[in-house]
């Protein structure tokens, strides 16, 4: 398959602004630069109304994209510290500094425990990623079937053991009076 590429040309085709494809611990993603989520959201037939995450290697590079009191953002790191890099997405309040095309009160985040994916997001700072399915179907687990069902996404060319678990982050939304459980995935808050 043609669009199975090596690490440095999936980069250079995410630097163009095209939709790639990598493992995470979880399942693996669709990703692009923020400012081109309108091309995952076509690929997907996904509806406007389901946001897309960003993905990136550490806490510090989602402070811009968030906005909370100085309790609040302590709170939130230690929560980055305890559960990342893993399989947890927090859900804060969203600053005004996301691209338009990913505009919302909220934005989730999230810090893959995956070498590949982490590698990546080192190199590129963040990124918007929903899992690697069509709307409304199961992610796919294998990068070949990405590549065989989106044969226009750039796919990490991988086949080692250590992919993915196949189930999906635990998702957490920050409230005035603290967490709230909106998916139970791998993990389970203390």
């Amino acid at each position: 398959m043609q669009n199975l590429l090596l690490k440095d040309e999936l980069i250079s085709n995410l630097i163009q602004g095209k939709v790639v494809s990598f493992p995470t611990d979880t399942v693996p993603a669709l990703a692009v630069l923020p400012d081109h989520v309108n091309l995952i959201y076509s690929l997907k037939r996904r509806s406007f109304s389901k946001p897309l995450i960003l993905m990136a290697d550490c806490f510090e590079k989602f402070i811009p994209y968030i906005q909370g009191s100085d309790f609040e953002r302590i709170l939130w790191l230690r929560m980055s510290q305890k559960y990342w890099p893993g399989a947890l997405t927090m859900v804060l309040p969203a600053s005004d500094k996301l691209p338009d095309s990913m505009k919302a009160k909220t934005i989730g985040l999230r810090i893959p425990n995956h070498p590949e994916a982490l590698t990546i997001l080192t190199q590129l700072g963040c990124l918007a990623t929903t899992s690697a399915n069509l709307s409304g179907k199961p992610p796919l687990e294998k990068m070949r079937d990405i590549a065989s069902i989106f044969p226009t996404v750039s796919v990490l060319n991988y086949h080692h053991s250590l992919l993915s678990t196949g189930v999906p982050s635990t998702v957490v939304k920050w409230m005035v009076d603290g967490w709230e459980v909106l998916r139970q995935g791998q993990i389970y808050l203390d």
